[in-house]
C-alpha cells in the first residue's frame, strides 16, 4: 500500500534531491573522474573536468529520476521505496518527468557545448540505456535485467576518459568492463535479501525466476569473473605493481564476501548477501583508486 500521510504536504527541495539518487551518482562521479585522471599523463583542465562532471552529473540524476517516474508503480509494493516522493504523492509524475527532462536537457547540453559532442553522444545513449532499455523493458522482462543493462550503468570512466581525450580508447573500454563484469554480483546481492520484496512487485530478478540456490552460486561464479577482469589493466600494461598487489589484496576480501553468499543459508545468507552488496561499493570505488594511485606513481621517476 501506498504511504499517503504527505498528500497535504508541499514538495521540497529533498523530494527533488532524492529522485537523483545522489549517492549513486557520486559513485558514478568518482568512476568518471577516475577515467579523466586515467586519459592522460598530465592532470586534465581544471574547467574542463568541471563542465565535465557537471554534465554527466546532471544528466545521470535526469536519468535517476526518469526510473522514478517509470517504476512508481512497483516502489509501492516495496519496502525500502515505498517513501519515495512520487509513491508519498509528495510530487505528481508531471512534475517528475519535467524535473527528469530539464536535468538531462541542461547535463547533455553542457557536455555538448562545453567537453566535445562525443561525450554528450555516449552521454545520451547511457541515459536511454539505463532509464528507457533497462527500466522500462529490461528490467520487467527477463532475469537477466541486470547482465544486459549493466553496460549503461559502466559507462561512467569512459564518459570520462572521452571527455578530456575526445576518443574512445581500449585502456577505457577495459575500465567499462570491469564495471561491467562486477554489476552482477553486486545487484544479485541485493536482490537475494530483498527477495520477497522483488517477488510481491512482480519484477523477474534472478531469486525470483531461479531461486536462491541458484543466484547463489551465479554471484559466485561472477565472482570470479570480476577478479579476472580486474588484472587485466596489469595484464596489458595499463598499470604496474601497486595496482597488483592492491587488487590482490582487495580481490581476497571480495571472494570471501562472495564465497559467504555462495555457502550460506537462511539468516546468515540474508545478513552475508546485506554485507557483500554494501562492500561491492567500497570494492568498485578501491579497485578504481587504486588505478589511479598506480598511474600517478608511475609518473615519479624511479618510484617502483
Amino acid at each position: 500500500m501506498a504511504i499517503n500521510t504527505a498528500l497535504t504536504l508541499s514538495p521540497t527541495f529533498s523530494d527533488y534531491w532524492q529522485l537523483g539518487k545522489p549517492r549513486v551518482v557520486v559513485v558514478m562521479l568518482v568512476c568518471a573522474l577516475v577515467g579523466m585522471l586515467l586519459a592522460q599523463p598530465q592532470l586534465p583542465e581544471i574547467r574542463l573536468m568541471f563542465s565535465a562532471l557537471s554534465g554527466i552529473g546532471l544528466a545521470s540524476m535526469g536519468a535517476a529520476a526518469f526510473n522514478h517516474l517509470l517504476d512508481r508503480r512497483f516502489d509501492r509494493l516495496m519496502l525500502r521505496t515505498q517513501r519515495r516522493p512520487l509513491v508519498t504523492e509528495k510530487l505528481q509524475p508531471w512534475q517528475v518527468a519535467t524535473y527528469a527532462s530539464l536535468l538531462s536537457v541542461l547535463g547533455l547540453s553542457l557536455l555538448y557545448f562545453e567537453v566535445n559532442p562525443l561525450t554528450a553522444l555516449l552521454t545520451a545513449l547511457s541515459l536511454l540505456g539505463y532509464a528507457v532499455i533497462y527500466t522500462a523493458f529490461l528490467k520487467h522482462a527477463t532475469p537477466q535485467n541486470i547482465t544486459i543493462g549493466g553496460l549503461a550503468g559502466a559507462a561512467p570512466p569512459l564518459l570520462g576518459w572521452v571527455s578530456v581525450s575526445g576518443y574512445v580508447d581500449g585502456q577505457a573500454l577495459l575500465l567499462v568492463l570491469i564495471i561491467f563484469a562486477w554489476t552482477p554480483s553486486h545487484f544479485w546481492a541485493l536482490a537475494i535479501y530483498r527477495n520477497e520484496e522483488y517477488r510481491r512487485a512482480g519484477v523477474p530478478m534472478l531469486p525470483v525466476t531461479h531461486g536462491l540456490e541458484f543466484t547463489q552460486l551465479q554471484v559466485w561464479l561472477y565472482g570470479w569473473l570480476t577478479v579476472a577482469v580486474s588484472l587485466l589493466p596489469y595484464v596489458v600494461g595499463m598499470s604496474g605493481n601497486i595496482y597488483l598487489l592492491a587488487i590482490l589484496l582487495l580481490n581476497s576480501r571480495w571472494l570471501l564476501m562472495n564465497y559467504r553468499v555462495y555457502r550460506n543459508e537462511g539468516a546468515a545468507l540474508m545478513q552475508s548477501s546485506r554485507r557483500a552488496f554494501w562492500f561491492s561499493i567500497r570494492y568498485i570505488l578501491y579497485c578504481f583508486l587504486f588505478l589511479l594511485l598506480d598511474h600517478y606513481a608511475l609518473l615519479l621517476p624511479g618510484f617502483l
